[in-house]
């Protein structure tokens, strides 16, 4: 299988909202509100996509200045490419946009929560959530 990367495929909101569905994302995202899809993927300035071919098979999307912190929001992997490090070569090339100092920063799903640690990933103990219509 031969997976290209990209950071210049524009995404629309539907081929997000059917990865997120076929990668178990779509449990803990607005996969209802297509209009909450356009902005994510309107505001977000760095997205870095996979294919095999003409079907998206995998998704990094993060806000960052490029400099200091880099919020990698989503990291989506369709289940029938999962275990083929195509998420971990998603990681690396969102690396690859930031300045060699630049932390990445991420909250992860429950089910890859044991994903991220044999990546150099460190388990920070102070991460705080606002959830919406909270104060």
């Amino acid at each position: 299988m031969n997976i290209a990367y990209s950071s210049l495929v524009k995404i629309s909101a539907d081929q997000a909202i059917d990865l997120y569905i076929r990668s178990t994302l779509g449990e803990r995202r607005p996969i209802n509100n297509r209009q909450a899809f356009e902005n994510m993927y309107k505001h977000a300035n760095l997205i870095i996509s996979a294919w095999d071919e003409d079907k998206l098979v995998g998704i990094s999307r993060s806000l960052t200045d490029f400099s200091y912190v880099a919020y990698l929001s989503d990291l989506a992997v369709d289940v029938q490419y999962q275990k083929q490090g195509i998420g971990k070569q998603l990681i690396k090339e969102t690396k690859s946009y930031l300045e060699q100092d630049c932390m990445l920063v991420l909250l992860a799903a429950p089910k890859a929560r044991e994903y991220y640690g044999p990546l150099g990933f460190e388990q920070h103990p102070s991460a705080w959530i606002l959830k919406k219509g909270m104060k």
